[in-house]
């Protein structure tokens, strides 16, 4: 990975992100959404209660969003995310730089090395996020938990960076957004994700780093809990859908019902169990 000596700074001495290659990135997208449409039944987002919308505003400022971290599937799940609501913005989040030795191209993608567990980490990861604080056209991607955790661990604790930058930013939001990969009623797990609300940063905050870290911890903690309770009910209906995946087993076990359903007259769904009939409207 490129040494902070030769990371790109602006003209007061700030380090920049890195570049951002439009290209390879709209490549990448394919390949992600065709993993993540092969590995998951659905990508689904929570509704907002009330007068919150389902997905956060953003308004043309610089964006934070902290994340809990269940597992393997999350910068794809962010991207894909991303993609479906804010087209526009760029994605930058940091990653292990030991991981992106391994895939350089991730860098001009957005993914930024970070050496975890250090002090030049945590100082590049600030810079980094104080850079991205000053483009309205990016969305900053962070796990908070810094390690792969599971989506009921309680109380939630998030790595004290995360408290650090929304502090030192001068401006823009940060959002709390909760992610779970619940297997339901068909043979690949659902991808659900939910927003909190979103809290302006800045020096009219009046907290500091560990204030901060207090109210991200509670705040995404809330937005948890809002996303289980959704999750447990196992209904599509509170979620809008952003993204469909393969239903059904396939092979021989989905030809023979796609016959029976035929012989009966009824509309295959290769969703587990699901027929629908095609018969005529009822009479009135």
């Amino acid at each position: 990975m490129k040494s902070d000596a030769a990371a790109p700074r602006d003209h007061e001495g700030r380090e920049q992100l890195p570049p951002f290659s439009r290209m390879l990135y709209h490549w990448f997208m394919v390949y992600v959404r065709r993993s993540m449409r092969r590995q998951f039944h659905a990508l689904r987002l929570l509704r907002g209660v009330g007068e919150q919308p389902d997905a956060p505003d953003l308004a043309g400022q610089p964006v934070i969003v902290y994340t809990n971290h269940p597992g393997w599937w999350d910068p794809l799940m962010f991207f894909t995310v991303a993609q479906e609501l804010w087209p526009g913005r760029l994605n930058y989040g940091p990653i292990d730089a030991a991981a992106l030795g391994k895939y350089r191209f991730l860098e001009r993608i957005g993914l930024v090395g970070i050496e975890p567990g250090t002090r030049r980490g945590a100082a590049r990861f600030l810079r980094i996020a104080r850079a991205a604080g000053r483009r309205p056209d990016v969305i900053f991607w962070v796990t908070a938990q810094g390690a792969f955790a599971d989506p009921r661990e309680r109380p939630m604790v998030i790595r004290p960076g995360v408290g650090h930058a929304a502090q030192g930013n001068e401006r823009g939001v940060i959002v709390p957004m909760a992610v779970e990969y619940p297997f339901w009623n068909e043979r690949l797990p659902e991808a659900l994700v939910a927003f909190g609300e979103p809290m302006p940063m800045g020096p009219g905050s009046g907290l500091d780093a560990h204030a901060w870290n207090a109210l991200l911890a509670t705040r995404l903690e809330a937005t948890q809990d809002r996303l289980a309770h959704a999750a447990r009910r196992r209904d599509p209906a509170p979620f809008r859908t952003l993204l469909t995946g393969d239903v059904g087993v396939g092979g021989v076990y989905d030809l023979s019902r796609r016959f029976r359903a035929w012989l009966k007259g009824e509309r295959f769904d290769p969703s587990h169990g699901g027929v629908s009939s095609i018969s005529p409207e009822p009479r009135r």
